[in-house]
């Protein structure tokens, strides 16, 4: 595994106790890094945090509800004082139907946690690295925000959406030390697959030349860098994790 310095910093991972945010939280806790895990499970962050060790804690968090956010940033504050990190990896993949079958609430539910998610966490941390002059955040999107994939109008546009927030937001902070960007995976072996059907995950796989699913290691060494001091020109920017599905 690759070791980047995070000494002395702190990091907050949403949906950090398993999947891409769990893989994250451990390899910014080897580097040196406290983190603070933010995810909808407790007990399963407490796991996590108590796995990865390095002062690591475990913060309940609803990312779709501002008031929860907010709580969840104080105690974060209280603990650590400061985020220099933020990793945005909460995410659901919604119900697979057509745009003409795909239920109301299900696709406002989607975007509530994927896309306004995103943008609540964001909004609550960054006048905070503005402050310090220093921030790290890594939103992530997806392949299927670039491409779209059928029968997931819902995730796809969500995503879309992340990739357009944070091209916004990187030039709204390129002025302060502080890099935004995001990283746009192919589909990993994650809990999110419970919620896919088999049809799906064959399509998913298909359309990845690499013919293999994406590694959580893989990931978190992308993300990782990104969250690192030595990023520091890069913002604004869409990264590539998709295994030669998509190539811009």
């Amino acid at each position: 595994m690759n070791r980047l310095d995070f000494t002395d910093r702190t990091a907050i991972v949403t949906g950090g106790a398993q999947g891409i945010g769990g893989a994250v939280s451990a390899m910014l806790a080897a580097g040196g890094a406290k983190v603070a895990i933010w995810d909808l499970d407790p007990e399963l962050g407490q796991e996590t945090a108590a796995r990865i060790g390095n002062g690591a804690i475990a913060v309940a968090a609803d990312v779709s509800d501002g008031s929860s956010v907010e709580a969840a940033f104080s105690k974060t504050m209280e603990a650590y004082g400061r985020v220099d990190i933020l990793v945005n990896s909460a995410g659901i993949a919604g119900v697979n139907a057509t745009v003409a079958d795909y239920p109301v609430a299900e696709f406002e539910k989607v975007l509530a946690i994927n896309l306004t998610g995103t943008f609540l966490v964001n909004k609550v941390v960054v006048p905070t690295m503005t402050a310090q002059n220093y921030g790290r955040i890594v939103n992530i999107a997806s392949v299927a925000g670039k491409e779209g994939n059928p029968n997931a109008s819902a995730y796809s546009a969500s995503k879309a959406g992340v990739i357009g927030f944070t091209k916004s937001l990187g030039k709204e902070l390129a002025g302060h030390d502080i890099a935004v960007n995001c990283v746009t995976p192919a589909a990993a072996r994650t809990r999110i697959f419970d919620q896919l059907k088999q049809e799906f995950i064959d399509y998913m796989l298909s359309k990845i030349p690499r013919g293999r699913f994406l590694e959580l290691e893989e990931a978190a060494s992308m993300i990782c860098w990104l969250a690192s001091a030595e990023n520091s020109f890069t913002t604004g920017a869409v990264f590539d994790l998709s295994g030669g599905r998509a190539t811009y």
